[in-house]
Order: C-alpha cells, then sequence, then structure tokens
C-alpha cells in the first residue's frame, strides 16, 4: 500500500451521525461507523491502536490513505490494513482466561517481556483485553474479540466489582481495612470506595479479599503500601459477574452466548447481535426443517 504524501486524500465526511448507543455505535448496522470504531469492531485493534495506526498511513479507503480517525465509512467502504481487506465482523465472543504471573497484558512490550497475547493458545482469534493485570499479578483477565465490548466493561460507569485475594507481607488491622469504603488519597491520587476484609494470618504474610470498581494502575499494591503491608501475591478472582473459579493458570474458557447476553442486559446484547439465535442454532434449525419437510409423505 503506498504511503506517498502526495497521494490523493479521501474526503473528510461531515459528522453526521445518528443517535448513539449505550456503545457508542451506530443504531443500525448499515449505517455509518467511524473507522476506529470499525477496526475495533473488527477484531484487529482497539479504537486507541485504530488512531495511531491511521496516523501512521495503514489504512486506507477505497483505495486512498485515511488521514484521520474522524472519518466514517459503511459496509459498501473497501476498508484495507496493512495491504489486507478488513476482516467480515466475527460474531461477539468473550473469554475468560487464568494470567499467570510474570506476563505482560499488551500485544508488544518495548523492555522485551513476555506477553500476554503471545502465551495464548495459536487457535484463538485476535483478541483484546478487557482492562489490564500487571506483570507481577494473576488470575482473571476477560478477553473478546470486540473493541467496543471492552470498552463497554471496562467504564467504571458499568460499575461491575473487580475482586482479588490478596497476600501482603506484615499487620494490617480490619479497622484500617474498614476506613478505604470512604476511599483514600494518596499523594495526590483519588481511590473510590474498597470493600476490604482480613481473611486470615499465616506467619509474616496476611491473606485478605480486596473488591474494588475503579481499576486504577496498582491500585490495590499502592493502597496497601500505604497502610503499610507489601503485596507479595495479587490474584484476581471476578470481574463483575465473571469469576475464575477452576481455572489452571494459562487456560482459556469462552463464555457462552447466553451468558454473556444475560449479564450485559437486553439493550447492550441486542446492539451486539446477541438476542436470538446464534448462527449455529439457526444452521440446526434449518436443517431440522429440512428433514422433516423431507420426511412428510
Amino acid at each position: 500500500m503506498s504511503t506517498d504524501p502526495s497521494a490523493k486524500r479521501p474526503s473528510q465526511r461531515r459528522d453526521k451521525r445518528p443517535a448513539q448507543s449505550a456503545l457508542g455505535a451506530p443504531a443500525g448496522p448499515d449505517e455509518p461507523m467511524r473507522i476506529a470504531k470499525a477496526l475495533a469492531r473488527a477484531g484487529l485493534c482497539s479504537r486507541r491502536e485504530a488512531e495511531r495506526w491511521i496516523a501512521e498511513g495503514r489504512v486506507s479507503v477505497n483505495g486512498k490513505i485515511l488521514t484521520t480517525p474522524a472519518f466514517e465509512v459503511t459496509p459498501d467502504d473497501k476498508v484495507v490494513v496493512d495491504g489486507k481487506p478488513l476482516p467480515a465482523t466475527e460474531p461477539v465472543r468473550l473469554w475468560r482466561y487464568y494470567k499467570p504471573k510474570g506476563l505482560v497484558t499488551t500485544h508488544k512490550d518495548p523492555q522485551g517481556r513476555p506477553t500476554v497475547f503471545a502465551a495464548l493458545p495459536p487457535e484463538l482469534p485476535r483478541v483484546v483485553s478487557v482492562g489490564r493485570l500487571d506483570f507481577n499479578s494473576e488470575g482473571l483477565l476477560l478477553l473478546t474479540n470486540d473493541g467496543a465490548l471492552a470498552r463497554h466493561m471496562e467504564l467504571p460507569a458499568t460499575g461491575w466489582l473487580r475482586r482479588y485475594r490478596v497476600r501482603a507481607h506484615g499487620r494490617v488491622a480490619q479497622a484500617q481495612l474498614d476506613a478505604l469504603k470512604d476511599g483514600v488519597e494518596i499523594e495526590g491520587v483519588r481511590y473510590g470506595p474498597i470493600e476490604a476484609t482480613l481473611d486470615s494470618i499465616q506467619g509474616a504474610n496476611a491473606w485478605l479479599t480486596m473488591a474494588l470498581r475503579e481499576g486504577k494502575n496498582r491500585e490495590v499494591r499502592r493502597i496497601l503500601a500505604h497502610l503499610g503491608v507489601e503485596v507479595n501475591r495479587l490474584i484476581r478472582i471476578s470481574y463483575g459477574p465473571f469469576q475464575l473459579l477452576d481455572l489452571k493458570p494459562g487456560a482459556v474458557e469462552l463464555v457462552k452466548r447466553r451468558v454473556l447476553a444475560e449479564q450485559l442486559g437486553v439493550r447492550i446484547a441486542t446492539e451486539l447481535g446477541l438476542e436470538g439465535p446464534s448462527e449455529g442454532e439457526r444452521a440446526r434449525r434449518t436443517a431440522r426443517a429440512g428433514k422433516k419437510k423431507s420426511e412428510t409423505p
């Protein structure tokens, strides 16, 4: 694909978007969609990554290199990324993954550390994570092939609790943990309300359960350090209604479509195409109907 700066650029369409849905996507499947959103919905990248790809001249529409993410496409447009046509939108899916300690939640790490996405089974499609877990943390990491779903699930407004099991070196009292219910400010950063319980003490370590809704970077570690204890193991055991359960480190399990739809609610599930029978179920129904018709005398 040419990256000649003198190449003819596509004219910029006026931003006449229809009413936005809860996911920020146009209501109808044939309505214009922001290009970054289209790339994310195709499972290629997050919207932020898509904007960077556009700035790098890697995306073209109808044969012309795109220069701005403020551009809308329709199903009739030919979108090409790195010389390859935009893949057809896959059915929205969500996986539970047990992220082991020692992996970075990124597609490429500047420091050369091993990444979550390089460690995933090869049969998985291109996925993005719902939030992150840092290098030394482990446990439940949700993965999806749909960038819009990932963004929806990450938003604090969604209100889903992230629950952690924490082993910390040192002593902390339940009264100190109870005080976190009102939130806390540390070095100018305000952290929201936190539910925390002291579960047990084993030698020099204490086991805690902590639940929070915001999930700021290294939030649990910083809050406990503020209380005078050092986290030496951090396991996320749930994210909203989705739980780690008996997953083993490195294991991936698909969330059933029906379960995902139920947890997202009718409006969001409908926008993502999760309501109604799946493609497989429709095919089975068609096959059964054909069989019955052929058996009718």
